[in-house]
């Protein structure tokens, strides 16, 4: 108990300098991660994309864009079409609209985050005096 009342006191002296995780809406996990927020950028910008384009355009392997490619098409944010190209199997992804959706509130949320930083005397973090 006392070490928890000591705890609560430094974390009082200590200037808030950040904003709490409920003052802003919850960032998309699945999105945020590297290749996946590049491969539903790339397909934002593009009707389609084969696989291996995908690969060139995010110089990643197989194995990887392959696992990060499924997820998103689990979570129903990209569609995936095979087909062949003479004995060549092709793979194509597009954007879903429900994956161009949260793209569009993932960027939102980040433009939010933007703007918190930027603003001098924005709520939870602290007066410009205190920076």
């Amino acid at each position: 108990m006392a070490r928890q009342n000591a705890l609560a006191r430094s974390r009082e002296n200590v200037p808030r300098q950040t904003k709490t995780p409920e003052a802003l809406p919850d960032l998309d996990r699945l999105i945020h991660e590297r290749i996946r927020l590049g491969i539903i950028s790339a397909l934002a910008a593009n009707s389609s994309l084969s696989f291996n384009d995908l690969k060139r355009l995010l110089k990643t392997t197989d194995g990887n864009l392959s696992v990060h490619a499924r997820k998103l098409e689990d979570a129903g944010y990209i569609a995936c079409t095979k087909s062949f190209e003479g004995r060549m199997p092709k793979t194509e992804y597009a954007l879903t609209a429900s994956g161009r959706k949260a793209l569009e509130k993932y960027l939102n949320h980040m433009e939010a985050l933007i703007h918190a930083m930027r603003t001098p005397d924005a709520p939870g973090l602290g007066s410009s005096k205190e920076r």
